[in-house]
């Protein structure tokens, strides 16, 4: 009878700690390929690659829901190097995101680290481009960007109306993910301000993105400091994306501008075409602007296109072969830069399991 009763204690104490971690959950990515490329004037390089789309993750997430349609719920999410086993972000256990949140009728609110408005992450609402900001150079934001991830984040978005969201975003140390002293007064510290609107409704889906950010809290790396221009600088991003079935065609437009710095308008057209039990995923976009800040006597003037071509097939639902080739050229100041976000080709065979 005491065999018994313990035996039924010790399952009623296991069907406790399931019930309880039931809204728990542990999950990740690793990505491994390699890449072949070449950038002007450079020699031809063969690389085993962790995350050339995807990048390399594990993380938890829960929720726990509270009655009358309230709930808390978290997400601690860190990068690492597949290759090598290397954290993502040296120092940061939880680098990639690292948010506590409340959903309810008035909407979500969350606190923490995670990336802005027009990068990735739970709270970004980029749109539009087929690559995202993923494939190397051909990611959407390889040539600018305005903030990517950040700390000390306070991110609101709104219920749905008729499919329309409005998100924004406050962060208390900027887009420099160098910079870890964000204690100074506020005035000294940099700032990120994002706000935007997403429309998703059936096979439509589409954003509009406005960013600021100023760097202030820029460090010093072996006597150098590692952001010179701390004017604010601004970003416009819109995409858009409709669904037809066998093809989803997508348009892009971001514009960026600083004083002192870049001003490039960027467009993109792509499209994601189901073919072969697979996907095929094309994008050709083209870059052009000014530097504002070009020295007397050279060349202020630029732009760059890019085209890709991406075939990803499923090998079961959690793993999946990718690859992709894509060609990058600029002109004028970019003419001769030694840089593939530029002048260049990658070409990539890889394979992706999510868990």
């Amino acid at each position: 009878m005491k065999k018994t009763l313990l035996a039924m204690g010790v399952l009623g104490a296991f069907s406790s700690l399931a019930f309880a971690a039931s809204n728990v959950t542990l999950y990740g990515l690793i990505e491994e390929g390699v890449v072949v490329s070449k950038a002007k004037h450079k020699d031809t390089i063969v690389d085993l690659k962790a995350g050339f789309d995807s990048s390399n993750r594990w993380g938890i997430k829960g929720v726990e829901e509270l009655g009358n349609g309230y709930s808390v719920g978290f997400i601690l999410e860190q990068g690492f190097n597949a290759d090598d086993g290397s954290e993502g972000v040296a120092g940061k256990a939880f680098n990639r995101e690292s948010i506590l949140y409340v959903n309810g009728g008035f909407g979500s609110v969350a606190f923490g680290r995670t990336g802005g408005l027009a990068f990735a992450q739970s709270r970004a609402i980029l749109s539009g481009w087929v690559f995202g900001t993923g494939y190397g150079s051909g990611a959407w934001n390889a040539i600018d960007f305005v903030a990517k991830r950040m700390n000390n984040v306070v991110s609101y978005a709104s219920p749905s109306f008729g499919g329309v969201t409005i998100h924004a975003m406050y962060s208390n140390s900027g887009s420099n993910e160098l910079a870890v002293d964000d204690k100074n007064k506020w005035s000294k510290n940099g700032h990120y301000y994002g706000i935007g609107a997403k429309y998703a409704n059936g096979p439509i889906l589409s954003s509009l993105i406005f960013e600021a950010t100023q760097n202030k809290n820029s460090l010093e790396v072996d006597g150098k400091e590692q952001i010179t221009n701390h004017n604010p600088k601004y970003g416009i991003n819109y995409g858009l994306s409709w669904d037809f079935g066998a093809v989803t065609p997508m348009f892009a437009y971001q514009y960026v501008w600083q004083d002192q710095g870049n001003k490039d308008h960027q467009f993109g057209l792509s499209a994601k075409i189901n073919a072969g039990g697979g996907a095929i995923k094309v994008g050709a976009r083209y870059t052009f602007g000014k530097n504002d800040g070009a020295a007397a006597g050279t060349e202020d003037k630029h732009n760059a296109w890019l085209v890709g071509a991406a075939y990803e097939y499923p090998l079961s639902k959690r793993t999946m072969i990718k690859s992709y080739a894509g060609y990058a050229d600029g002109g004028k100041a970019w003419k001769d830069t030694a840089d593939t976000k530029y002048n260049g080709y990658q070409v990539y065979l890889g394979l992706c399991h999510k868990f």
